[in-house]
């Protein structure tokens, strides 16, 4: 069955779910794992929502903190960035895929207040945790967070969250994409899609658009400028109806946090002169001026007057203050601003384009508020920025629409999408030779996307991956890895096999060898035509398409497959086919290789498929197995110690209640020495969860409050006894009375009840006594008795009583009258005779002609 889950009036875009097995729609997440934080977008009924957090908040900060006993992510580690500092790890994004020699790891480190170590060449972080110290990997620290944004997913959705589709920077390495899949897999988040932030956005902006060109038109090319807190990504994308092409990025190393910086550099300087306190040297106080700095860049940007704040206690016991100006502001951010411009001129650069060719420029990403940004983009571009998108939430509604797409369980319009590899991919064979290197993919080369290669070889042997030299990026991640092909022989007369290789750039934007064939050739006695040969070879083509089938990693739609086929079609025309032999590229063309085998008997070729031993920085199945172990034993310890907290703090809870009562609405229902070893208990409580019972297990405090509650609880159901016993007396009360009127109007003969039994109003005068007489009785007694003494009746009782009078009376009352059958009506006097009605009959009917007739019979048959 099908259900439509939206239908948008505006843009007629339409979303169809499919039920599972189960019955239930599957959930379709899209995740922007952020530096700074996350978002999570949802395709559900009204269409692509943002959804709230715990803390009704649609942004979750991107902070993992560590306690004594319990971890926090999201907020409630933001929160505790001040008071727990060196425990609370965030802009670990950044040491996501990078050992620890990277450059970038030395960076991170000098602006983080906690410890990054190294082990055998990898990033660590090292915190306190269960009073231990500990050291995780920045990817152990992603699950973490990955975690908790899925288990918030799973409460907003009210379904268990699988899909997803995660957003990483444009120019992530090879190793920081397969990082992010681990990390999604030790959380079993089954990442359908590594999704470049950029495209992402693109997706968000193109596919709600009617208006973009026909296929056969010019493209669009629409400028996104995205600053996020850490980086700057601009990029290039062409549109027409139903399709996106990325044509290029442009990286810039700076964002939020750097315009931050300059403000706390201000300031720090500042506060020297007039305060004599230095912040630099306390990692406390300048966390506190870091998140001021952050609140007036945000004030700068949409107030041009100065921008004041205070700071109580900073530092020895000063209070500080300060202000900032915007035209001061942008004068001490040019450094920063020269940046960002020449990050916007590098990619009309990259891409060739001018600004005339730009249909317009949408900025998106937080830190694009800053309005020298926005004069930058005019400045270059000559065009005003367009802010038609939500600058925080785009890019994760582009990848819960990306996730609808890949998703089996959900339909969505036709949208082809054409990513670009942001840096160009280079080969080589078994020599570590500069010239045997061959540069496969070049840069803002379309993705996903496949070649074929033949090689010639008689051993196995091994197929290196870099990034081309002239790409920057960092000397940890040129190298991509490593693939071993492997029971690779000899021909039977001893000449080098044939080989096609296929190398491929996934869906994820991840280098790898899908497959390798050995081409085996068997000569036949008959002779076939040219279009045989063809066939053959379209038969050979789709056999090396099935060997990729095993390939875990990718997963794309149907549309996108078509799309990457084609494009691969395209390819072969000019590079199918290409023989490597000795590391070297041979001239021989396909034309010449036809025309050979048109010429000769005719060849039967058989593919074998060979084994591919592949040596990439990912984590193994150990590893991996390892990784998901922590993690869910960490998740019950977790569980565990919030189960503990809650037990105390119910403890907590119910003496500080009691205490407050036994003096207020309670102190009428308890005994004054009663009262005074009540309240002593409670002191004792209170002194005992400060100090011995500060840590205890979840037991003991049940198991207190369980023996407080065996002295309190009886004050408090003589607290509600007596608020509530009236209203049931009175509801008891009402009822007898409306019996007793029941009975005097049968006695009365009204209508009504005339139809009862003398014996059956017996019976309701006789309940009703007994009930009256129950109730004089325990009425009076209550009233003898003292607040602070038990009830002799409960509230519980008297409605027993009133139910037990109603199943009696009521069946009495409302017992139907019995029917009365009505008189059979006059037998109609006969008028006419039978024959002179059939007369008048006949001459009413007209007379039915031949044709008439026959159309009647016809129209009786059918």
């Amino acid at each position: 069955m099908k259900s439509l889950l939206f239908r948008s009036k505006i843009d007629n875009f339409f979303f169809e779910t499919f039920p599972s097995h189960s019955g239930q729609v599957m959930s379709v997440v899209g995740i922007d794992f952020g530096t700074q934080s996350c978002y999570i977008a949802v395709a559900r009924t009204g269409g692509i929502e943002t959804i709230d957090n715990d803390y009704s908040d649609r942004c979750t900060p991107n902070y993992v903190s560590f306690g004594e006993n319990v971890r926090a992510m999201g907020n409630s580690a933001k929160n505790q960035c001040i008071t727990n500092f060196r425990n609370t790890i965030y802009s670990y994004k950044e040491l996501l895929g990078r050992p620890y020699s990277d450059e970038q790891v030395k960076i991170v480190q000098e602006k983080v207040p906690y410890k990054i170590t190294e082990n055998k060449g990898q990033t660590l972080v090292e915190v306190q945790y269960r009073r231990e110290t500990n050291q995780y990997t920045p990817l152990q620290i992603t699950a973490m967070m990955l975690m908790k944004l899925k288990e918030t997913a799973e409460v907003a959705l009210k379904a268990k969250v699988v899909d997803c589709v995660v957003s990483v920077p444009a120019t992530y390495t090879d190793m920081q994409r397969r990082a992010m899949l681990d990390a999604c897999q030790t959380v079993n988040l089954n990442c359908l899609r590594i999704m470049n932030d950029t495209t992402a956005t693109a997706l968000a902006y193109g596919i709600y658009k009617q208006d973009l060109p026909e296929e056969t038109e010019s493209r669009r090319v629409v400028v996104f400028v995205d600053m996020g807190y850490a980086h700057l990504q601009v990029s290039a994308c062409a549109f027409n109806k139903g399709k996106l092409k990325m044509l290029g990025i442009s990286k810039g190393n700076v964002g939020g946090r750097d315009f931050d910086s300059v403000i706390v550099d201000h300031f720090v300087s500042e506060f020297k002169k007039q305060y004599k306190v230095d912040a630099s040297t306390n990692k406390k106080a300048l966390i506190r001026l870091t998140h001021e700095c952050e609140k007036l860049k945000k004030q700068l940007s949409v107030n041009i007057k100065p921008s004041p704040f205070n700071l109580e206690c900073f530092m020895d016991d000063k209070d500080v203050s300060g202000k900032l100006d915007r035209p001061t502001f942008e004068e001490m951010c040019c450094p920063l601003l020269h940046v960002v411009e020449n990050t916007f001129k590098t990619l009309l650069n990259n891409c060739d384009l001018k600004p005339s060719d730009l249909h317009s420029v949408e900025i998106v990403g937080g830190a694009s508020r800053i309005h020298s940004v926005k004069k930058l983009v005019k400045s270059v571009f000559g065009i005003e920025p367009s802010t038609t998108m939500n600058a925080d939430e785009v890019v994760a509604r582009g990848c819960a629409l990306q996730c609808a797409i890949l998703s089996p369980t959900f339909l969505v319009r036709d949208f082809t999408i054409l990513d670009c590899q942001p840096y160009g991919i280079t080969v080589s064979c078994d020599t570590k030779d500069d010239e045997s290197k061959h540069e496969i993919f070049p840069k803002f080369h379309p993705i996903p996307f496949s070649k074929m290669l033949s090689f010639y070889r008689k051993e196995p042997f091994q197929i290196n991956s870099y990034y081309s030299p002239t790409d920057q990026v960092s000397d940890s991640h040129k190298f991509i890895g490593s693939f071993k092909v492997k029971d690779v022989v000899p021909q039977a007369n001893g000449e080098k096999s044939k080989l096609k290789i296929k190398l491929r750039v996934n869906i994820h934007g991840i280098f790898t060898v899908a497959s390798a064939s050995l081409v085996e050739k068997i000569t036949a006695d008959e002779t076939i035509e040219m279009e045989v040969d063809k066939k053959g070879k379209k038969n050979e083509e789709s056999n090396e398409e099935l060997s990729n089938s095993n390939n875990k990693n990718e997963a794309e739609t149907e549309q996108s497959s078509k799309m990457d086929q084609e494009e691969e079609m395209n390819t072969d025309n000019n590079n199918k086919d290409v023989p490597i032999e000795n590391g070297n590229l041979k001239s021989d063309s396909a034309n010449e290789e036809i025309k050979e085998q048109a010429n000769k008997k005719s060849k039967k070729v058989k593919l074998i498929d060979l084994p591919i031993e592949a040596n990439v920085p990912q984590l193994s199945k150990e590893e991996l197995n390892i990784y998901i172990e922590k993690e869910n034993q960490m998740k019950a310890q977790d569980k565990l110690e919030n189960e503990r907290a809650d037990a105390k703090n119910a403890v907590e809870e119910y003496v500080y209640e009691i205490r407050d009562k036994i003096y207020g609405p309670l102190e009428k229902f308890i005994k004054e020495d009663q009262r005074s070893q009540l309240s002593e208990m409670l002191d004792a409580t209170e002194n005992w969860l400060y100090e011995e019972g500060e840590d205890q297990k979840k037991q003991v405090y049940i198991d207190k409050l369980a023996k407080l509650k065996e002295f309190g609880q009886p004050i408090l159901n003589r607290y509600h006894e007596s608020q509530e016993r009236p209203l049931a007396f009175n509801e008891l009360g009402s009822l007898m009375q409306s019996l007793d009127k029941a009975v005097d109007l049968y006695q009365q003969k009204v209508e009504k009840y005339n139809h009862l039994e003398e014996s059956e109003i017996e019976i309701i005068v006789k309940e009703v006594k007994e009930k009256r007489s129950w109730f004089d009785h325990h009425q009076n007694l209550q009233n003898q008795l003292q607040l602070y003494e038990d009830p002799i009746v409960t509230v519980s009782q008297i409605i027993v009583q009133k139910r037990s009078l109603e199943s009696a009376c009521y069946p009495i009352l409302n017992k139907p009258k019995p029917k009365v059958e009505a008189a059979p009506p006059p037998p109609k006097e006969e008028t006419t005779t039978s024959e002179e009605s059939v007369t008048e009959d006949m001459e009413t009917k007209p007379e039915k002609t031949e044709q008439t007739q026959k159309t009647d019979e016809k129209m009786e048959v059918d």
